[in-house]
């Protein structure tokens, strides 16, 4: 039987495993996928080889970690610099990304997007920018420190200090903020008046109402939070663990309905 997980923390959230596992026994594999709690980033090649996995998924804030520790790197993940799934494959690591798919999936229904706003810098931000930048979309990203400024050179990085509002078709936020505590991904003298002038917003969040959404909503932009993004990413991440040989169509009617089942 193969063994599956996601790494993150916090993990305790993380619908992944009902989402893998419903499509798993729909599709009549054997295998397992379960979560955990990684504490320090450093363990994390150690915990997967440890637990004598097939393949993982990695989420916030371990992506970039995931990127660091495998042996191989697909096309995506390589240009993304972010691994947010990785097959153990003749004791090698092959790092993929996922996620730059599954947020185009999610976004489609938005319509025509000219220009985006990221709020946040790390994994899951690259990712959304590689996304963006391959439909030629003008794309900026803030940032509340300079830390990870070189890793957006090809796009207009600002900090919260350097930042000037103004609108966007599409505002992003790939932080963590609004995931435990009711924070906002940016000060919100910066964050209201960008969104007043903005018609889309998308949080990567996806098991909750954040208080991003709940201001944008309220100033009439069309919302949507990540769940759509999770499955589509999710879709993928199961074909690769089976090496491209899965029915896409039949694993996002099975996790699609693992998400309808726990929004009930």
């Amino acid at each position: 039987m193969k063994k599956f997980a996601v790494f993150g923390n916090p993990i305790a959230h993380s619908i992944s495993p009902r989402l893998h596992n419903l499509a798993i026994a729909g599709l009549d594999l054997e295998a397992f996928y379960g979560r955990v709690l990684l504490e320090d980033e450093k363990n994390l090649k150690s915990k997967f080889l440890k637990l004598n996995l097939s393949g993982a998924n990695i989420t916030v804030p371990f992506k970039e970690e995931a990127f660091k520790i495998c042996d191989e790197l697909e096309t995506h993940a390589s240009k993304i610099g972010s691994v947010n799934t990785i097959v153990k494959d003749s004791n090698k690591l092959i790092g993929y990304n996922t996620d730059a798919i599954g947020f185009l999936q999610a976004i489609d229904e938005f319509g025509k997007i000219k220009s985006a706003l990221i709020l946040g810098a790390g994994g899951t931000a690259r990712a959304i920018a590689y996304a963006l930048n391959t439909k030629n979309i003008s794309t900026s990203i803030v940032n509340r420190s300079e830390k990870r400024r070189q890793n957006f050179l090809d796009y207009n990085f600002k900090t919260w200090n350097e930042f000037v509002p103004k609108g966007y078709d599409l505002v992003v936020n790939t932080t963590s903020a609004g995931l435990v505590k009711n924070e906002f991904p940016m000060p919100v003298e910066l964050l209201e008046p960008t969104l007043k002038n903005s018609q889309y917003a998308f949080d990567a969040i996806y098991n909750k109402s954040t208080n991003f959404l709940n201001l944008a909503k309220n100033m009439n932009l069309q919302t949507k939070n990540g769940k759509d993004m999770l499955v589509w990413q999710a879709v993928f991440a199961l074909d690769i663990f089976y090496g491209g040989t899965l029915n896409k169509d039949k694993i996002y009617t099975f996790m699609n309905k693992a998400v309808n089942l726990g929004a009930q």
